[in-house]
């Protein structure tokens, strides 16, 4: 199986080795290194990092229960594909679900987190590292969500982002989608200072589905 892994990647007494292996196998998968469909061999990891198959599996499970892994008749684990309807879907129920997470949390929103949703969104807007990108969307977007106190929600909506990471960041990178959200961004955080509960959850909607809009004219664009 054909893991970028770093070279000096190895397992130390700050994280178990299913998490190790875990954390590697995920970023691969996000980042596109490992492709939809592509079969991630339980024996090619284990010798990788000179483990036991143990907790290659325990890895696998949980990226399994995240969506991102689904184990196959034959073929093992294999990184899973998303069709373009169940894509649309769960864009839609991401705008659901966060539109109503930000119109809970503005009532209660306090004045460090707005601070700290001004400092993630100016991040945002000076960062130059593709890679980064994805990170601090989610980091602003979280920010917004966690004065809503409903901890249930904020697992189902980081589910749902987890789930899409590498199509966020195909939409960030490659339809010039980092200056809109960038623009979005600013707007969103302008109607939570103000105390606009209905405006800022219109906006999120807006802004989601605009994102999954532009993803999917980038894809059809190169499927051409």
């Amino acid at each position: 199986m054909p893991l970028n892994l770093p070279e000096s990647a190895e397992i130390n007494s700050t994280a178990s080795a299913s998490d190790v292996v875990y954390q590697h196998i995920r970023d691969g998968i996000v980042t596109g290194t490992l492709e939809e469909n592509e079969p991630i061999g339980q024996d090619s990891v284990a010798r990788m990092f000179s483990i036991s198959k143990v907790p290659v599996r325990e890895a696998l499970k949980r990226l399994e229960a995240e969506g991102l892994v689904s184990f196959q008749k034959n073929r093992g684990a294999i990184v899973t594909s998303i069709s373009e309807p169940e894509l649309a879907d769960i864009f839609q129920v991401r705008a659901i679900l966060e539109s109503n997470a930000i119109r809970l949390a503005i009532p209660r929103m306090r004045a460090e987190t707005l601070t700290e949703a001004q400092r993630h969104c100016e991040a945002f807007s000076a960062e130059t590292d593709v890679a980064r990108w994805s990170e601090l969307n989610w980091a602003f977007h979280h920010c917004l969500y966690k004065d809503s106190d409903n901890a249930f929600l904020i697992r189902q909506i980081r589910a749902i982002n987890d789930r899409i990471e590498r199509y966020l960041r195909i939409q960030l990178t490659l339809s010039h989608g980092q200056p809109v959200a960038d623009r979005e961004h600013h707007e969103i955080l302008q109607a939570c200072i103000n105390g606009e509960a209905g405006r800022a959850g219109e906006l999120i909607r807006q802004h989601i589905m605009g994102a999954h809009q532009s993803l999917n004219k980038r894809v059809h664009a190169l499927d051409k």
